[in-house]
């Protein structure tokens, strides 16, 4: 990695880091001077503490969770993206089949959870599908729109040279589409992580196979907070590493040619 990359990376990463520890030492400062019941709020030198004694719970706990974005994830950027291209072969398609792609982000999941459950059974499963369900809309939504924007002298002058479809797809439309595949892809990545924890609190298998959804549940019940503030804390970081994972896969597609990924 280049120097000027690493000092890019830098910039990037330094300042939420240095509000992020700004903020828990105001946190910590805040308890320890107010001293507020414990049963309500508590330190993050509580919350490290609590979590480092319970690792090998949180750490099991967070995998069963990931394993379940990734898979809703995965499932979503494939669907989405596919369902996309098929939506924008014919408007009379899209007509017909859109609504139904706005149906699934409409939808409470809670309402959707339990016959998951009745289908799937709970766990890993119906939790990947709760995840797929609430991040397949934006990809879908951003693919069309990508691919609905390259512009009609293009698509023309493909024609003109005698392009297949095949090939107007795959040369012209989805490469010019990526910017808008991506953009959705973020916002997709952080949903999955809202749908994986979410589709636990009622898919999620409890013992020692739950995620973070069942984790939160059973420590808000027991009146655990630090345990309760580690779990959300674990969501957090897992939605922010799928969001730089695809940040990353956009840098690594797009840096040489398109002015959203190059340094400032």
């Amino acid at each position: 990695m280049s120097s000027r990359r690493l000092r890019d990376v830098a910039a990037r990463l330094v300042p939420p880091l240095c509000a992020a520890l700004a903020m828990l030492a105001l946190w910590e400062l805040w308890v320890r001077w107010t001293d507020p019941p414990r049963f309500l709020f508590c330190a993050p030198s509580e919350i490290l503490r609590d979590a480092i004694a319970r690792a090998g719970e949180l750490g099991m706990a967070t995998w069963k969770t990931t394993v379940a974005v990734a898979w809703g994830f995965a499932l979503s950027a494939v669907v989405g993206v596919g369902a996309g291209v098929i939506l924008s072969s014919n408007r009379l398609v899209e007509r017909a089949l859109y609504p139904f792609t706005v149906i699934l982000q409409t939808v409470p999941l809670v309402a959707i959870a339990p016959m998951l459950v009745i289908w799937l059974h709970a766990g890993v499963q119906a939790v990947a599908v709760c995840a797929f369900i609430v991040s397949l809309f934006p990809v879908i939504t951003n693919t069309l729109s990508g691919i609905r924007s390259i512009p009609t002298a293009q698509v023309e002058l493909f024609w003109l040279y005698g392009a297949r479809p095949w090939a107007l797809l795959f040369k012209l439309k989805l490469p010019g589409a990526v910017p808008s595949i991506m953009a959705g892809l973020r916002i997709a990545a952080g949903l999955a992580v809202i749908g994986a924890v979410v589709g636990e609190f009622v898919a999620g298998e409890l013992g020692a196979d739950r995620g973070l959804g069942i984790v939160v549940v059973v420590a808000a019940k027991q009146g655990e907070l630090p345990m309760l503030f580690a779990a959300v804390a674990l969501a957090s970081v897992l939605g922010i590493a799928m969001v730089g994972g695809v940040n990353a896969a956009a840098y690594l597609l797009m840096h040489r040619w398109h002015v959203s990924e190059r340094p400032d």
